[in-house]
Protein backbone atom coordinates (compact mmCIF):
# COMPACT_ATOMS: atom_id res chain seq x y z
CA UNK A 1 0.00 0.00 0.00
CA UNK A 2 2.56 2.62 1.10
CA UNK A 3 5.67 2.66 -1.08
CA UNK A 4 7.94 5.16 0.64
CA UNK A 5 8.18 8.70 1.90
CA UNK A 6 7.88 11.37 -0.78
CA UNK A 7 8.65 14.43 1.33
CA UNK A 8 8.94 15.90 4.78
CA UNK A 9 7.74 19.47 5.39
CA UNK A 10 9.72 21.75 7.69
CA UNK A 11 8.72 25.26 8.80
CA UNK A 12 11.72 27.44 9.59
CA UNK A 13 12.13 30.72 11.42
CA UNK A 14 14.95 32.31 9.38
CA UNK A 15 14.47 31.29 5.74
CA UNK A 16 17.88 32.39 4.41
CA UNK A 17 19.74 30.73 7.30
CA UNK A 18 17.80 27.47 6.88
CA UNK A 19 18.16 27.54 3.09
CA UNK A 20 21.93 27.87 3.51
CA UNK A 21 21.99 25.04 6.07
CA UNK A 22 20.01 22.55 3.97
CA UNK A 23 21.62 23.41 0.60
CA UNK A 24 25.20 24.44 1.38
CA UNK A 25 25.96 22.45 4.53
CA UNK A 26 23.80 19.35 4.01
CA UNK A 27 24.08 19.52 0.21
CA UNK A 28 20.44 19.03 -0.74
CA UNK A 29 19.55 19.91 -4.35
CA UNK A 30 17.12 22.77 -5.01
CA UNK A 31 14.23 21.57 -7.17
CA UNK A 32 12.07 24.70 -6.96
CA UNK A 33 11.82 27.90 -4.97
CA UNK A 34 8.62 29.88 -4.81
CA UNK A 35 7.56 33.00 -2.95
CA UNK A 36 3.88 32.94 -2.06
CA UNK A 37 2.95 36.61 -1.68
CA UNK A 38 -0.51 35.90 -0.29
CA UNK A 39 1.12 34.13 2.68
CA UNK A 40 4.36 36.16 2.81
CA UNK A 41 5.98 32.74 2.65
CA UNK A 42 8.69 30.89 0.78
CA UNK A 43 8.44 27.24 -0.24
CA UNK A 44 11.72 25.59 -1.16
CA UNK A 45 11.63 22.07 -2.60
CA UNK A 46 14.83 20.15 -1.90
CA UNK A 47 15.90 16.65 -2.97
CA UNK A 48 18.11 14.01 -1.45
CA UNK A 49 20.07 11.61 -3.64
CA UNK A 50 17.39 8.89 -3.40
CA UNK A 51 14.63 11.26 -4.59
CA UNK A 52 13.10 11.91 -1.17
CA UNK A 53 12.25 15.57 -0.79
CA UNK A 54 12.16 18.19 1.94
CA UNK A 55 9.76 21.09 1.63
CA UNK A 56 11.20 24.06 3.51
CA UNK A 57 8.58 26.67 4.39
CA UNK A 58 8.87 30.11 5.92
CA UNK A 59 5.98 31.91 7.57
CA UNK A 60 5.88 35.20 9.45
CA UNK A 61 6.31 34.54 13.20
CA UNK A 62 5.88 30.74 13.27
CA UNK A 63 5.31 29.12 16.65
CA UNK A 64 8.39 27.50 18.15
CA UNK A 65 8.56 23.72 18.26
CA UNK A 66 8.91 22.18 21.70
CA UNK A 67 11.80 19.72 21.51
CA UNK A 68 13.23 19.44 24.99
CA UNK A 69 11.86 17.73 26.92
CA UNK A 70 10.70 15.62 24.01
CA UNK A 71 7.24 16.66 22.85
CA UNK A 72 4.46 14.60 21.35
CA UNK A 73 4.54 14.38 17.56
CA UNK A 74 7.29 13.85 15.02
CA UNK A 75 10.43 13.12 17.00
CA UNK A 76 13.21 13.60 14.44
CA UNK A 77 14.23 13.21 10.81
CA UNK A 78 16.96 10.61 10.08
CA UNK A 79 19.34 10.70 7.11
CA UNK A 80 21.13 7.58 5.82
CA UNK A 81 24.89 8.06 5.41
CA UNK A 82 27.71 5.86 4.15
CA UNK A 83 30.30 7.15 6.62
CA UNK A 84 29.02 8.66 9.83
CA UNK A 85 32.53 9.86 10.75
CA UNK A 86 32.94 11.79 7.49
CA UNK A 87 29.55 13.49 7.77
CA UNK A 88 30.15 14.33 11.44
CA UNK A 89 33.51 15.88 10.54
CA UNK A 90 31.89 17.87 7.71
CA UNK A 91 29.22 19.20 10.08
CA UNK A 92 31.75 19.99 12.80
CA UNK A 93 33.92 21.86 10.27
CA UNK A 94 30.81 23.89 9.34
CA UNK A 95 30.31 24.85 13.00
CA UNK A 96 27.46 22.43 13.67
CA UNK A 97 27.43 20.70 17.07
CA UNK A 98 27.13 16.93 16.70
CA UNK A 99 26.48 14.52 19.55
CA UNK A 100 28.89 11.61 20.08
CA UNK A 101 28.30 8.62 17.79
CA UNK A 102 26.30 5.88 19.51
CA UNK A 103 25.42 2.27 18.70
CA UNK A 104 21.80 1.16 18.89
CA UNK A 105 21.62 -1.56 21.51
CA UNK A 106 19.01 -3.51 19.52
CA UNK A 107 20.23 -3.22 15.93
CA UNK A 108 23.96 -2.63 16.40
CA UNK A 109 23.75 0.27 13.92
CA UNK A 110 25.60 3.55 14.45
CA UNK A 111 23.84 6.89 14.74
CA UNK A 112 24.12 10.40 16.11
CA UNK A 113 22.11 13.60 16.34
CA UNK A 114 22.54 17.25 15.44
CA UNK A 115 20.08 20.13 15.00
CA UNK A 116 19.01 22.42 12.19
CA UNK A 117 19.05 26.22 12.72
CA UNK A 118 15.65 26.06 14.44
CA UNK A 119 16.59 23.24 16.80
CA UNK A 120 14.82 20.48 14.83
CA UNK A 121 16.52 17.23 15.82
CA UNK A 122 18.20 15.52 12.85
CA UNK A 123 19.80 12.09 12.92
CA UNK A 124 22.63 10.54 10.93
CA UNK A 125 22.14 6.80 10.55
CA UNK A 126 24.69 4.38 9.10
CA UNK A 127 22.93 1.13 8.13
CA UNK A 128 26.12 -0.74 7.12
Amino acid sequence: MLKGIHHVAIICCDYQKSKHFYTKILGLKVLAENYRADRDSYKLDLALADGTQIELFSFPAPATRPSYPEAQGLRHLAFIVDSIEQVCQHLTNAGIDVEPIRVDEYTGKRFTFFSDPDGLPLELYQPN
